[in-house]
């Protein structure tokens, strides 16, 4: 057991994935808190059969996930106040053996890491294409990376130097803690390993393009707040979404109301880009071509949710949580 690790799982009705991810990491730390954002399922008597402190989030504050972890971080840090490493897991993943072992030991041997994270592998990827997607999503390369997600082992000496998550972000919470991590010279590794499997139960066209969606919307928020040079957080991503979801099909219309319906013909600059994705991409010819079209076609949900921050905060209203389950 990592007796000077904590853990911090966030979740609501998350049910029989929420047993499964407690039970990956009972007996393994020296303190495991669950917060609970509301759940109706039993989800926190559940926790507490199981020897786990709860946290019971206030709902009539707006919930985040990052409003969530810094909860459950808060409740650790009072109960275990030796704790120098917490790992955070989603209550729909499942840690993996060794992987906590794995994290406390890199981070003990490097002083420079705040954030060890490893590979998040889908549960059922071959349930439908979307959850495939999001196995190969999670598929990065190992060594320094600029971002962690949500599931991560972090030092909390790194976390108490930049205050933590931001409360107010529905999306991109990670990313943007990594930012100001690296800013003050933390160090962000994904390690080699086994980490963590995820069930994004994601069956619909509609859950993956409300999850695109909030992309989208991240990509804005996170170039709001660090746009500037050098960081440039979530310039690319953002640039990329509008360029293809808005200014080429303004483009196009404009082109066919003065050059009549052969502009139609600019529409396979789509897929000459999924073309290029799929020439650059990894795995089978199947899973290259699905990739690339759903890369290409995914600007479009992203443009949306990038309008969606930029109309809330021109109204100067909060936002609601984004979710596709």
């Amino acid at each position: 057991m990592s007796a000077a690790v904590a853990c911090v799982v966030i979740g609501r009705n998350e049910g029989e994935r929420l047993r499964k991810c407690l039970e990956s990491v009972v007996g393994r730390v020296g303190h495991v808190v669950y917060v609970d954002s509301g759940s109706t399922d039993g989800s926190v008597e559940m926790a507490r059969s199981k020897g786990v402190a709860v946290v019971a989030l206030d709902m009539r504050q707006p919930f985040t996930a990052a409003r969530a972890r810094n909860a459950g971080l808060a409740e650790a840090m009072q109960a275990m106040p030796s704790c120098s490493h917490v790992q955070f897991v989603d209550g729909d993943c499942e840690v993996q053996p060794g992987w906590i072992e794995r994290a406390d030991a890199f981070l003990t041997q490097n002083p420079e890491a705040a954030v060890a994270c490893g590979r998040r592998r889908e549960r059922h990827p071959e349930h439908s294409i979307y959850n495939w997607l999001c196995d190969m999503e999670w598929d990065v390369p190992v060594g320094p990376a600029k971002a962690c997600g949500g599931d991560a082992m972090m030092r909390v000496a790194a976390l108490r130097a930049t205050g933590g998550y931001r409360d107010d972000l529905i999306a991109g919470e990670e990313p943007e803690l990594c930012v100001r991590l690296r800013a003050k010279g933390w160090q962000i590794h994904v390690l080699g390993a086994e980490m963590t499997l995820h069930d994004a139960a994601m069956t619909r066209f509609g859950q993956w393009w409300t999850r695109t969606l909030r992309s989208g919307y991240a990509y804005a928020e996170g170039a709001h707040l660090h746009g500037a040079s050098p960081e440039r957080h979530g310039v690319r991503s953002l640039n990329s979404a509008l360029a293809w979801g808005l200014m080429l099909p303004l483009v196009i219309a404009a082109a066919c109301w003065v050059a009549g319906p052969w502009a139609l013909a600019l529409l396979l600059l789509y897929p000459l880009q999924a073309l290029r994705l799929f020439w650059g991409g990894r795995g089978s010819a199947r899973q290259r071509a699905l990739r690339a079209i759903f890369l290409v076609f995914g600007k479009f949900p992203e443009v949306q949710g990038a309008v969606r921050y930029w109309r809330l905060r021109s109204l100067k209203r909060n936002a609601r949580l984004i979710e596709y389950k």
